[in-house]
């Protein structure tokens, strides 16, 4: 009995596994050695609960985004190094979900973590949160860098997700090992056709993106 319902389990998986839209695939099936935290599928993130829209602990994107992200891993692990990806396709209700709570004042739970300097009231003004994402379109992808000896995230001077100056790539105050991680990440994702956001270290969107204009909302499954 036990075996029909792994069966059962199993081939509504792949079933579900097929779904996705012409053009998008999951990371694990072409890059199935990138580590992955995906946070917004936790309560490890800047407002402190699972985010509307992702339903399991999967990361999907663009296949053209997720055969790049490939090759950057293929020569990271010659180095011991792997990419440990936060974020990659991220449904227009989860941006829908980041919106409304920007707008509820007093619902501060995760503000000494992630926005600590920043009154929330400025989150829009200042860009951290916006009404639409490029992460929507499906070639966007929040990563880092892990070490594969001690499985610790190299320093890179901020935390993911941190909303502050810190953040910023070219972020003056930081140690020369944290700026040679940064350049690190930063040269690897360009050499692969990678272009990073200046504001946001872990940042980067595949050029020449598949889906420039499109903003999807199916679910993270």
């Amino acid at each position: 009995m036990k075996q029909i319902l792994y069966f059962l389990l199993f081939t509504t998986y792949i079933l579900q596994a097929q779904k996705l839209p012409k053009g998008f695939s999951y990371i694990n099936n072409v890059a199935p050695t990138i580590q992955q935290e995906l946070r917004y599928c936790s309560t490890n993130n800047f407002i402190g609960s699972p985010i509307n829209g992702y339903h399991e602990s999967v990361l999907i994107c663009s296949t053209q985004t997720a055969k790049a992200l490939k090759k950057v891993q293929s020569e990271l692990l010659k180095k011991d190094l792997s990419l440990k990806v936060f974020d990659a396709y991220r449904p227009q209700t989860a941006v829908n979900y980041f919106v409304k709570w920007a707008r509820v004042l007093n619902d501060t739970l995760m503000k000494q973590i992630y926005y600590p300097t920043i009154n929330k009231r400025f989150l829009f003004k200042k860009g951290y949160i916006s009404s639409r994402s490029g992460h929507s379109r499906g070639s966007t992808v929040d990563l880092t860098i892990i070490n594969l000896k001690t499985n610790e995230e190299l320093d890179m001077g901020s935390p993911y997700d941190f909303f502050g100056n810190s953040s910023h790539i070219t972020y003056p105050k930081l140690t020369k090992h944290q700026k040679q991680n940064r350049q690190l990440l930063q040269n690897i994702m360009l050499k692969h056709n990678f272009r990073p956001y200046s504001k946001e270290w872990w940042h980067f969107t595949l050029r020449h993106e598949p889906f420039p204009k499109t903003y999807f909302d199916f679910p993270v499954k």
